[in-house]
């Protein structure tokens, strides 16, 4: 169950980066574009406005596989927490008495 967790963070953290990156790509590329317009007639403008909305719409694509693929990864260790809980009740009922064990010696010494 560890293993399962602790092996998606990796990917989720991949993806992270890799939006990250595309998003700061279309800024720059956004940028780049915008500056062409200052010298350009209204047909170039229109041209750069479609190049424009064309890296927005590609960013939001990428946005929208992130967002679900970490709503599924995060599905999926809800579900693998709940399956842990279901099958060692008496695990996690002492691991969370002694959690607040711990919390509770911590709070007193304040």
């Amino acid at each position: 169950m560890i293993n399962d967790l602790t092996q998606g963070h990796g990917s989720v953290e991949d993806m992270k980066d890799k939006l990250v990156r595309d998003l700061k790509s279309v800024g720059s590329d956004a940028d780049g574009l915008l500056k062409e317009v200052a010298n350009s007639t209204a047909e170039e403008f229109a041209a750069v406005r479609t190049k424009i909305e064309g890296k927005l719409v590609e960013a939001r694509s990428r946005l929208d596989s992130s967002r679900l693929a970490v709503t599924e990864k995060a599905r999926h260790t809800a579900d693998v927490t709940h399956e842990y809980v279901v099958e060692n009740p008496w695990k996690v009922l002492g691991l969370a008495a002694a959690a607040g064990i711990i919390i509770g010696i911590l709070m007193s010494r304040r």
